[in-house]
């Protein structure tokens, strides 16, 4: 069986070398055949078993940073919606997924999962924003049992914290695409997916042991 390849997506927008370290980490220390590998090549994506897509910075500028290198909207689509494999959207990344955002003028998103990116508006008007820093999870109905989570999410805690750094957030059109919360003065959607496809707000590959152990679900994700 050919080695898994975990492909960090280089469109310019993103935290490529933590998240590389960050998967790089989960697989020596659990002895992983697995290789990680960072690229801006369509053909790339097209071979990978798994693909990340970071992102920092405005949503419009990341979207156009995506579309503007030739043939990779097309790769990520085949090899997403078409062919199934694995995929984890951090932070703008994850963003993108929405159908559009509303940062800066309306902006088209890849449209994966119905629902469009809006400003954080804090109940508590002491609340600052972006919102910056460590949070806990919560999920949906307040309880879910531990083995009726996702899979990428079975290993979280209420205890743990994650780091978090944006003013926008995504807000699902349907319910049960929203995976898990945070609070800063509401819910904010922390975790979103459907199918294939998952996507953190937080950045796992900032968050410690917790983030590390959300990266090593992943690698078993079976979907």
């Amino acid at each position: 069986m050919a080695k898994e390849t975990v492909l960090i997506i280089d469109y310019g927008s993103g935290n490529l070398r933590s998240a590389a370290k960050s998967f790089e980490r989960v697989i020596h220390d659990e002895a992983r055949d697995c290789a990680v590998l960072i690229s801006n090549k369509p053909e790339d994506i097209l071979k990978a078993s798994r693909l990340v897509l970071p992102g920092q910075g405005a949503f419009g500028d990341c979207m156009e940073n995506l579309s503007s290198t030739p043939g990779m909207v097309d790769a990520l689509r085949e090899r997403v919606l078409d062919n199934g494999v694995p995929f984890l959207g951090i932070c703008v990344g994850m963003q993108l997924m929405a159908t559009r955002g509303l940062e800066h003028g309306v902006h088209a998103g890849l449209n994966w999962i119905d629902g469009e990116v809006v400003p954080i508006k804090p109940a508590d008007p002491a609340l600052k924003i972006p919102h910056m820093g460590w949070n806990e999870l919560h999920f949906p109905n307040n309880a879910a049992p531990q083995d009726n989570r996702h899979v990428v999410l079975r290993s979280t805690s209420f205890s743990e914290n994650y780091y978090f750094v944006h003013s926008f957030m995504f807000q699902c059109t349907y319910n049960h695409h929203c995976l898990a919360f945070t609070d800063y003065g509401g819910e904010i959607p922390a975790v979103v997916g459907r199918d294939n496809m998952i996507g953190t707000q937080f950045h796992p590959e900032k968050s410690h042991e917790a983030g590390l152990k959300l990266l090593s679900d992943f690698l078993d994700w079976r979907p």
